[in-house]
């Protein structure tokens, strides 16, 4: 046994698989960290997720392009944070509230989008469950030759490499530009930012729809990615891990980067722990990277301050 886990640990693509079962989390927790900075709660993300998955499934097949399933998989994710938009921003419901009701109505509506057009069975048509087409490993020239680290790093799908680009790129939108300045403004002080002119409004739903635009990517990474179909809830709670990994990094894209790292780390240890069919119910393997991160957030996070201005709904002052 220790043999078999000592070549769990050795192996290359053990490692090239934890970077590999990051990316979505990451994706996802890179959009979520922009609205959650502007003030909007994005506890909805497991939905958006959801309905990526769904919409790069059914979008691949019906372009039979992997091109056309992103496409579907960034409006699909759009709409519903449109959705939580109305809610949140406009109707200034509260946003804990509306992201559980988001994301058990992604849970519903993309089953029975994947029951009407890969079975059909409702309508009595039944036609077969068809594999739609998918993404494939892209290696960097040079940098994928490197020994070791080229495959780990350098011979991942293209969502990957996005989804680790985008750290840096969060950052620098963020902290070095004067959008992450109107969005972390209106996320601390919004009637403060709306006497100097930024509509908080606009930045709300801009914010909000990039979250869905990229945890729509997220689920385009799951179903036509690391797979070439959708299963009902694949997310399988990674929404609510990305979410779990904003508040793990502190809301700082960095931090973020480390805690979807944690999980990746767990999840790609479970799945080869219970290749080795050993005597431990599988159920307990599968809540491993659950568990992992839980303690993770409980034990080393400590003392986590958000915005200021987090889930409270905008009112602009009569004058």
């Amino acid at each position: 046994m220790f043999s078999q886990l000592l070549e769990i640990f050795t192996s290359v693509a053990f490692y090239a698989a934890v970077i590999r079962l990051t990316a979505p989390l990451l994706l996802s927790a890179m959009g979520g960290l922009v609205a959650e900075r502007s003030g909007i709660i994005t506890f909805g993300m497991e939905g958006m997720m959801l309905m990526g998955a769904i919409g790069a499934a059914v979008g691949s097949y019906y372009t039979q392009s992997v091109l056309g399933g992103l496409v579907f998989a960034m409006l699909a994710g759009m709409f519903l944070a449109f959705l939580y938009g109305i809610m949140c921003v406009t109707v200034g419901a509260n946003q804990v509230v509306s992201a559980v009701a988001l994301n058990l109505g992604a849970l519903g509506l993309s089953s029975t989008i994947f029951a009407l057009v890969f079975s059909n069975k409702a309508l009595g048509v039944v036609t077969e469950v068809v594999s739609v087409p998918s993404m494939r490993p892209v290696k960097i020239p040079l940098l994928g030759d490197i020994p070791i680290l080229g495959d780990i790093l350098f011979n991942q799908l293209p969502l990957v490499y996005i989804a680790f680009l985008a750290v840096p790129a969060v950052w620098f939108v963020l902290y070095r530009t004067t959008i992450g300045l109107k969005i972390r403004s209106v996320g601390e002080h919004p009637h403060a930012a709306d006497t100097v002119g930024i509509s908080v409004v606009r930045v709300r739903y801009l914010s909000v729809l990039f979250t869905g635009l990229m945890a729509g990517l997220a689920g385009a990474l799951l179903s036509i990615g690391m797979l070439n179909t959708f299963q009902e809830n694949m997310s399988a709670g990674r929404g609510f891990i990305a979410y779990t990994a904003i508040v793990f990094g502190k809301w700082e894209p960095f931090g973020i980067l480390l805690g979807t790292l944690l999980f990746g780390l767990a999840d790609a240890i479970q799945l080869r722990i219970q290749a080795l069919n050993l005597p431990i119910p599988y159920q307990f393997w599968v809540a491993f990277p659950y568990i992992v991160t839980l303690l993770a957030l409980v034990l080393f996070v400590g003392k986590a301050t958000w915005p200021a201005a987090s889930g409270q709904p905008f009112k602009r002052e009569s004058k």
